[in-house]
């Protein structure tokens, strides 16, 4: 990955709507069941709205029933960053971040069961992304 994008918050704030600036740059999470991509299979790439960073893509997205979109992979390793989240001590949770731009997009989870090829969960806020559909 290359270096990390700077971001001017002040643009930033005015080109995002109040929430996903939110869970963007403070950790924020969107309400369960709430989020436009939760149920979505429309063919194409989940970018950072924050960088247009490629993080995801829908051919690793799959249906949970958590309430987010649920992938069971990024694009690529080195597109997200994971940091140890203690704030909801005792339970240890893995906080997933954009490598590009350092913006919070989710957690992922891992041994849950999910007939997935890497059993993990990757729990993504939907404002946290936008879907650039491809053409078939």
């Amino acid at each position: 990955m290359t270096d990390k994008k700077q971001i001017d918050e002040d643009e930033l704030r005015n080109r995002l709507d109040p929430l996903s600036y939110a869970v963007l740059r403070e950790g924020a999470t969107e309400r369960p069941f709430t989020g436009e991509y939760t149920d979505t299979d429309t063919v194409g790439s989940y970018r950072c709205k924050a960088c247009n960073a490629e993080l995801f893509r829908s051919e690793t997205k799959f249906h949970s029933g958590c309430g987010w979109p649920s992938f069971y992979a990024p694009t690529q390793d080195d597109a997200v960053v994971l940091i140890e989240d203690r704030s909801l001590a005792p339970r240890i949770r893995t906080e997933v971040r954009c490598a590009s731009c350092d913006s919070h997009l989710g957690h992922v989870f891992e041994g849950e069961g999910f007939d997935v090829p890497t059993d993990q969960r990757w729990c993504i806020n939907s404002v946290a992304l936008y879907l650039e559909e491809r053409s078939n």
